[in-house]
């Protein structure tokens, strides 16, 4: 039954107009191979240009092929392997040769410590692990081998995978793979501090990255340019298969430097790139920003973290292309819902477009699951193929995640417009309630970034005894101008929002405590609080509105 407009529920009917791909990654790789085997496939974006190493789709697929072959002499089908590195070529290679090869993997933060490094080898029963030696001045071959007392486990030197390769046995035949294997488990962010094993699957991977890219205007054989970690969803599946399924450059940044995305840009012509808001902002503060050339860049796709309005209209400005903006997590292998290139001013920037094709989505209250009508606050569900298989060995948190009617509950609450369109009000689990009442703090955190004083803000919920919760709010100042008074902000909400939204604990921060891909951890902030490490100082209300 086809859908019919303006809607009445905040409902959407997948739109399956267009096919899945039944492809496994592999099958992506060796199709690009045989179609455009002289194409470059993967650039080593190193800041000396003459050190960046280049491999064409065939010398790419032969990589990986004879690394996959090396890797099933040390591992069965459907063993965990686990990666801790920065971005590098290798770890593109290693993630090829893992998807032909049957492989799981799992990736890891490599800024983690001993205990979190454990805990995640354990919880998915890692067999091996291909680390970087050195990380920031930390030593993660020693880190590995204290975790080993607990975790056994083959460990390998990204270092020495030129000579892991050279094991080949030319006699292993590589395991066909289906789409519906897993293909690796990504371990959450952890904006709640609980991160889970989300298994991801060759069919989700694919077909959401290609669905992003295509919506985003990727050229075929355009070239993206890459600095969102490898152990996020954001670099293994959105960007990395985003390019590969549009046969595509990958240019893989070491780490993010605004002058060296700028510079990769420019010397690699760069078409497309996913920059979260904080990456964004440094790149337009460079001081080389208005030097540069630019003129390849045709989109530039943003999410992960709230994307203020005057952030979209400056960014668009600013570097005279397309911006479109994601919405979804890893328990979707990606992506829910995203703008398109078409979409007016003020649809790219209040909403979070219209959902990808195949994704079944609706706003639900969170209690009854029951569908909300138009226009009213919910949590959003989504269901279809695109969903995970599951949270591994976690079948109690799996079934919290996954109704048995197939419907993913993703923790973000938002409305859905007339026209199926989404806007985001926050996360569940950051809605504040004061006096009985619901507040999401994304919408106090809009005003304040429009005060021209404020570079960044973040509003928690703090206990209190009479109203439950009150609004607290803290912010990063904008360079360069005085810090404006705590009286003069709330003065500011007032004008701008309800009164009861208007935040009455305020306090001043260098930075947030930030996932690695930007989004800030509230809780984080609320334990500082709690803790004594962060003083929250209250505002005098009447006082600062008569001012």
């Amino acid at each position: 039954m086809a859908q019919t407009f303006p809607l009445t529920q905040s409902y959407w009917q997948a739109d399956k107009s267009e096919d899945l791909w039944e492809l496994t990654m592999g099958d992506l790789l060796r199709k690009a191979a045989a179609e455009c085997p002289d194409r470059v496939a993967l650039v080593d974006g190193v800041a000396d240009i003459h050190q960046r190493r280049r491999w064409t789709y065939r010398e790419l697929l032969a990589t990986a092929e004879a690394l996959a072959r090396s890797l099933l002499t040390e591992f069965d089908v459907g063993d965990r392997v686990a990666i801790i590195s920065a971005n590098s070529a290798e770890w593109i290679l290693l993630q090829h040769a893992m998807s032909l090869a049957g492989i799981v993997l799992v990736s890891v933060n490599p800024a983690y410590g001993e205990q979190e490094v454990e805990t995640i080898l354990s919880r998915c029963g890692a067999k091996g692990v291909f680390y970087q030696p050195e990380y920031r001045g930390r030593n993660l071959g020693d880190l590995l081998k204290k975790v080993g007392e607990k975790h056994p486990c083959l460990c390998f030197s990204m270092e020495e995978l030129e000579g892991f390769a050279g094991k080949a046995d030319g006699s292993v035949a590589l395991p066909e793979i289906r789409p519906e294997s897993i293909l690796q488990i990504q371990f959450t962010s952890g904006t709640t501090g609980v991160p889970k094993g989300a298994c991801l699957h060759h069919l989700g991977a694919v077909n959401t990255s290609r669905f992003v890219a295509k919506r985003a205007g990727f050229p075929p054989g355009g070239v993206c340019v890459n600095a969102m970690p490898m152990f996020h969803i954001a670099g293994t599946v959105v960007t990395s298969l985003g390019t590969l399924s549009q046969q595509g450059t990958y240019v893989i940044v070491p780490g993010f430097e605004p002058e060296l995305i700028l510079d990769l840009f420019e010397t690699e012509k760069g078409n497309i790139s996913l920059l979260v808001p904080t990456m964004i902002l440094a790149m337009m503060e460079s001081p080389s920003f208005s030097k540069r050339n630019l003129s390849s860049v045709t989109t530039l796709l943003t999410g992960a973290a709230d994307v203020p309005k005057e952030l979209v209209y400056r960014t668009k400005e600013a570097f005279d292309c397309n911006l479109v903006i994601l919405f979804g997590q890893t328990e979707v292998n990606g992506v829910v819902s995203q703008t398109r290139v078409e979409d007016t001013a003020e649809d790219q920037s209040s909403t979070l477009g219209l959902p990808l094709p195949h994704a079944e989505v609706c706003i639900s209250d969170p209690e009854t699951g029951e569908i909300q009508p138009i226009g009213e606050p919910g949590e959003i569900y989504v269901r279809g193929y695109q969903n995970m298989h599951g949270y591994f060995n976690a079948e109690e948190a799996t079934q919290k995640t996954i109704r048995e009617d197939g419907w993913l509950c993703t923790g973000d609450a938002g409305i859905m417009d007339e026209r199926g369109y989404i806007k985001i009000t926050g996360r569940l689990k950051d809605m504040i309630i004061r006096g009985g009442m619901n507040i999401y703090p994304r919408e106090i955190e809009e005003v304040l970034f429009n005060h021209p004083a404020v570079n960044q803000a973040s509003v928690i919920g703090i206990p209190d005894p009479y109203w439950g919760e009150v609004i607290a709010a803290v912010i990063i100042p904008e360079k360069g101008l005085a810090v404006p008074g705590f009286d003069e902000l709330f003065a500011y909400c007032r004008a701008h929002l309800s009164p009861h939204k208007s935040p009455i604990k305020w306090a001043v921060v260098e930075e947030f405590p930030l996932t690695p891909t930007g989004k800030v951890q509230k809780f984080a902030l609320r334990d500082a609080v709690t803790k004594g490490d962060l003083t929250l100082q209250d505002i005098d209300k009447k006082a600062a509105v008569k001012s």
